[in-house]
């Protein structure tokens, strides 16, 4: 029987196990998976999905039912604009390689399917997963990653020198996968660690639950987690630690509490120790930047009125108190000023691809607009608070 060299064979007692490593955007990964499935008529087929991502990767729109207010109330903005942002870039590789992302995933369950044979969906819940990287980066990275992902693939998905199916291909080869998984880990550890280190140690346990009592099983997962998952198939893994979401880090719930608390300490002793205009002046040299900058930053994002003033209104209150934040506020004004469709929801998937559609989309728009009060109240604050050092 002689298998697609994209198939790495595992042994564990009495089961069998061949997993397809694959690329997601990759026509030959989709042939292979076939060929595999057909070849070994396994008791069982594991696929590098959850149930999010496989309702995403099946269902007309994964995002009719989005509720963009709730996003905003929870101070989900940044999370959800990288989420999308990521589905963007690989859509956009997809369709310059005539490929659909998880086409590959997609048809291994469906071949399963049709020949009778049960699926198991063997991947963390992507939320998870995107929430435990989101906890590991700062907010520069964030930003930085975002802008990256959203810009840096247009020129590639439309003048065809960017990825080619070739480069994908290649990508795949043990050598290649080897130095690019080192280069990633040097580059940014703090991705690599949640993405794909932890992953491999899930999806091997998941894989080894669903083969116990099954002589032969098939896994299609992600080239890149054919290494890792070779490693850990023998070891101990605890999946609950794996799906826990960390905790702020304890530096930054204490600052975001104590840098309020000293800078109103400060205008408390200002009050005490100097007359009523000074006192005023005080007030004004950080309340005014502060205003200006969340109120500058919304209007350049395309904000409306009532949103610049509630930006405004709202920075200098969240520099004191907070628990109340200016990107939360202004998104829910815009929110409210633009209220979504379930259309826009829908066109998501499509809008994602170019930043006109991201700019454009109502969905997007407000969650662009929330960061950016958000970031503006910040640097304004900064602004006001050097201005004020200055002068005392």
């Amino acid at each position: 029987m002689e298998l697609p060299s994209s198939v790495t064979t595992m042994k564990r007692g009495d089961t069998t196990f061949y997993v397809v490593g694959t690329a997601h955007v990759s026509q030959k990964s989709v042939d292979d998976v076939k060929a595999t499935i057909d070849a070994v008529h396994p008791d069982v087929v594991c696929v590098e999905l959850c149930k999010a991502r496989y309702d995403a990767l099946t269902k007309d729109s994964a995002f009719r039912d989005l509720d963009v207010f709730k996003v905003v109330r929870e101070g989900k903005t940044l999370y959800l604009l990288g989420h999308l942002a990521l589905a963007s870039y690989q859509r956009r590789i997809g369709a310059s390689l005539g490929v659909q992302p998880g086409a590959e995933l997609v048809t291994a369950t469906k071949t399963a399917e049709k020949r009778n044979i049960p699926v198991e969906l063997i991947d963390r819940d992507i939320n998870i997963t995107l929430r435990r990287t989101w906890r590991n980066i700062g907010l520069w990275r964030r930003l930085t990653l975002m802008w990256s992902l959203v810009s840096g693939g247009d020129d590639e998905a439309t003048d065809g020198n960017g990825v080619t199916a070739e480069t994908v291909e290649n990508l795949k080869e043990p050598k290649a996968l080897s130095e690019m998984l080192t280069e990633l880990g040097k580059a940014v550890p703090e991705i690599k660690g949640p993405l794909v280190d932890e992953r491999d140690k899930y999806l091997a346990s998941k894989m080894r639950e669903a083969g116990e009592g099954k002589k032969t099983v098939v896994a299609v997962v992600g080239a890149a987690h054919v290494p890792g998952m070779t490693l850990q198939l023998d070891q101990p893994i605890d999946r609950a630690e794996l799906e826990k979401i960390p905790p702020a880090a304890l530096w930054w719930r204490i600052a975001r509490w104590l840098v309020p608390l000293v800078f109103l300490c400060i205008l408390v002793y200002v009050a005490k120790v100097s007359d009523f205009d000074t006192f005023a002046k005080t007030m004004l040299a950080w309340i005014i930047p502060t205003s200006i900058g969340a109120g500058l930053f919304t209007a350049l994002a395309g904000a409306s009125p009532f949103s610049v003033g509630a930006a405004m209104l709202a920075s200098p209150v969240a520099r004191v108190y907070p628990l109340i934040r200016t990107g939360i506020v202004v998104g829910i004004v815009e929110a409210w000023r633009r209220k979504p469709s379930v259309a826009d929801c829908e066109r998501l998937p499509d809008d994602t691809q170019t930043m006109k559609g991201f700019w454009k989309n109502p969905v997007t728009r407000i969650l662009i607009i929330a960061v950016c009060a958000g970031l503006g109240a910040l640097l304004g604050f900064a602004v006001g608070v050097g201005w004020l050092a200055s002068r005392m």
